[in-house]
């Protein structure tokens, strides 16, 4: 926050760190990516998509991209995992994603105040329900996406554990979640945060004292009221980093573990399989050989008798020699 000297409409608050502004960024970056190169897999015959495969360079570079941009997006996530418990074990900030009965009586006073029963909305604090509802929905398209994605990877070793039916339950669930994600951050969060209003904050990092009004107004009368947390001293934030450092050690080997598993564990589905032997395509068609004379001369039949067939025409007696059959 700036100097008490100004007035209270030309402060301006502090609203997202650097680390906090960079993650969004870079999730930014490799969300937009996996959209980009995800839909067009999932509807290859589109004209757009085919036209997406040739600037990329066909449809095995693409999937080369869209594994990169999941693997950065599961470092970043990981990266903010570490980040919350930070903030939770070491710095002791107050939880302030996660919904509380507050958040429902907010929802109850905009229903009033959207029909009319209420002059102004309910007074958010440093999020508001929707803005909570948009992470956990981000949290859980996240473990989805990379559980599926795992799954078509690495599909073998999804078979060791799963059906035959996993792979694809898990092609139509990473398709269709992908869908849903992609419409979310276009529907809802960039109208909310692109259309109807503007906000800066999460590249600026501050937000305008007319805006803190509007948008988290208790917050605003939080910060307002001077009951501020003191400094930690430094023994005590000490003696926390030796307890998180641990479980940051835990939490990094097992996700290590993890991308290791995940990208380099089974190649099947990924490398083109080797070269083989090649084999003439055209081969010139040979005369059909004869079959070799029999040694033994084949029997004559035994003699018939002709029988005589009377000609109704009044010509002379035909005779016809009846056809032997095996029985005889």
């Amino acid at each position: 926050m700036t100097k008490d000297t100004q007035s209270p409409q030309e402060k301006v608050y502090v609203r997202f760190d650097l680390v906090q502004r960079l993650q969004h960024i870079v999730f930014l970056v490799s969300f937009t990516v996996l959209g980009f190169t995800g839909l067009p897999q999932k509807f290859p015959l589109s004209p757009i998509s085919l036209g997406i495969f040739k600037v990329l360079g066909g449809i095995e570079a693409t999937r080369l991209v869209h594994h990169t941009s999941a693997i950065v997006m599961m470092i970043v996530s990981v990266f903010h995992v570490l980040e919350v418990l930070y903030r939770i074990i070491v710095l002791r900030t107050p939880i302030s994603m996660i919904p509380w009965i507050s958040d429902a009586v907010h929802v109850y006073e905009d229903v009033l105040y959207y029909l009319g029963l209420r002059k102004h909305k309910a007074y958010y604090g440093r999020y508001s329900y929707a803005e909570k509802a948009e992470y956990l929905a981000l949290l859980w398209g996240t473990i989805v996406m990379g559980l599926t994605g795992f799954m078509m990877w690495n599909p073998i070793s999804t078979l060791r554990i799963l059906p035959g039916e996993a792979v694809p339950a898990a092609k139509a669930a990473h398709g269709g979640e992908a869908i849903l994600a992609v419409l979310a951050i276009i529907i809802w969060h960039f109208y909310h945060v692109h259309i109807k209003h503007f906000n800066k904050s999460m590249f600026t990092g501050k937000l305008s004292h007319e805006e803190m009004e509007h948008e988290h107004p208790a917050e605003l009368a939080h910060l307002n009221s001077g009951k501020q947390p003191d400094p930690i001293p430094p023994a005590v934030l000490r003696k926390r980093q030796y307890v998180y450092a641990p479980i940051a050690v835990v939490i990094l080997a097992v996700f290590s573990y993890g991308f290791y598993y995940f990208v380099g564990y089974e190649t099947t589905a990924v490398v083109n399989p080797q070269p083989q032997a090649t084999l003439p395509v055209y081969v010139p068609q040979t005369a059909t050989p004869s079959p070799l004379p029999t040694l033994t001369p084949t029997p004559l039949p035994p003699t018939v008798t002709p029988i005589p067939v009377t000609d109704t025409s009044g010509s002379a007696p035909v005779t016809a020699t009846p056809t032997l059959s095996d029985d005889d």
